[in-house]
């Protein structure tokens, strides 16, 4: 860990949890409430140790993404995994980073796929995803990368850091052992940057929000002058309390999900600015991610959550009253993604049906799979 950074409280339990192996826990003063917890998790490890069809992880899933029947894995192990979501099968392993992994996006660019991860090590990394060559390397920032948002028609990365600084890279040229070339940044967070999310986008602008550790959504005007992306900040919003851990922004609408215990959705493009008032759900302990699944191809009025170790489903048909369907007890540790899969499978009659399904992770160490929208109809255990 870098000396003389400030990091969340998620951070340094990961660190924790990255140490681990070689501590001899014999030695250790804790406390009475750890013990309490660590008791009721080794209950729990048991009593959910089938549901969701679980997939054991070497490491723990600090992000993860979807592509097909694809899982791609950012792991505290160092790598990026791709694994088969119907076999739990590891397909590829991308090696090359020297810290946990915290993030990962995916472009294309001549006829070319390619991988972009970043890392506790300070680095971005771009891999070639059919032959897993590491093309370029990139010592982007001063502290942990923790975000990485691509705008294809822009051919644009941007990156987000325990740094507090926002960076912006060209991906129109890719040099194979050449550095991205930096094409603007924002400096104004006094906080580590831990989201990013865009909207709005034409072929010279577009709209940018990014979210710190403190709570704080900065909203920007981004546009292109002379080769390099400048910014200005349209406003602020101050309606969470601390940590803004996952973010969404689709329809005109900002989804959050933070550390202080809601998730709260506003209105970013209204003329009205009584729209611009959040509106709140309120969740008994900190929302670590959401899943708005009116903002993915499904459009349908539903929302998944996941704070502490539960999930929980909402019919959002109502931003004012939005109705809780059910709780699960998904995971024996903090949940810390959720994403959409459009499970693709071929029947004994030839024909290819797709069907809705949400992917869950954990620092439980486990991959979990939740056909169709099962999460908002199942109770807690």
């Amino acid at each position: 860990m870098p000396i003389g950074k400030t990091h969340s409280s998620f951070d340094l339990h990961l660190a924790c949890l990255c140490k681990m192996t070689n501590v001899d826990n014999s030695n250790l003063m804790v406390s009475e409430a750890h013990l309490i917890l660590d008791h009721s998790r080794k209950q729990k490890a048991e009593r959910t140790k089938d549901i969701g069809s679980p997939i054991q992880l070497p490491g723990k899933a600090l992000a993860v993404h979807v592509l097909k029947n694809d899982a791609w894995i950012a792991e505290n192990t160092t790598v990026i995994r791709k694994l088969d979501l119907e076999t739990g099968k590891t397909l590829q392993i991308y090696r090359g980073h020297t810290g946990p992994v915290t993030c990962i996006a995916f472009f294309e660019r001549d006829g070319r796929k390619y991988l972009v991860s970043g890392s506790w090590d300070m680095t971005i990394k771009i891999w070639n995803r059919d032959t897993k060559d590491l093309i370029s390397s990139t010592e982007g920032h001063t502290d942990f990368v923790k975000t990485l948002l691509i705008v294809p028609s822009l051919q644009l990365l941007i990156s987000g850091s325990s740094d507090k600084i926002v960076r912006f890279w060209d991906l129109s040229t890719i040099n194979a052992g050449q550095p991205l070339r930096s094409i603007g940044s924002i400096s104004s967070h006094t906080r580590p940057v831990e989201c990013l999310a865009a909207g709005g986008v034409s072929s010279t602008e577009l709209e940018l929000c990014t979210a710190d550790t403190m709570g704080v959504i900065k909203v920007w005007t981004v546009h292109k002058a002379d080769g390099r992306w400048k910014s200005s900040l349209k406003y602020e919003l101050n309606h969470h309390r601390t940590r803004i851990n996952d973010m969404y922004y689709g329809n005109d609408q900002l989804w959050t999900a933070s550390a202080d215990d809601t998730v709260q959705v506003v209105a970013l493009d209204s003329a009205s600015d009584a729209d611009k008032i959040p509106r709140l759900i309120a969740h008994p302990t900190a929302v670590r991610c959401l899943l708005p699944i009116s903002l993915t191809d499904l459009a349908e009025p539903y929302l998944i959550t996941g704070a502490d170790d539960t999930i929980r489903s909402y019919d959002i048909s109502s931003l004012q009253e939005p109705d809780l369907l059910g709780v699960v007890d998904a995971h024996w540790h903090d949940v810390t993604e959720l994403r959409l899969w459009m499970r693709t499978t071929s029947g004994n009659d030839g024909q290819i049906r797709v069907e809705p399904w949400v992917i869950s992770a954990s620092l439980d160490g486990t991959l979990r799979k939740w056909r169709s929208f099962e999460s908002a109809t199942t109770t807690s255990c």
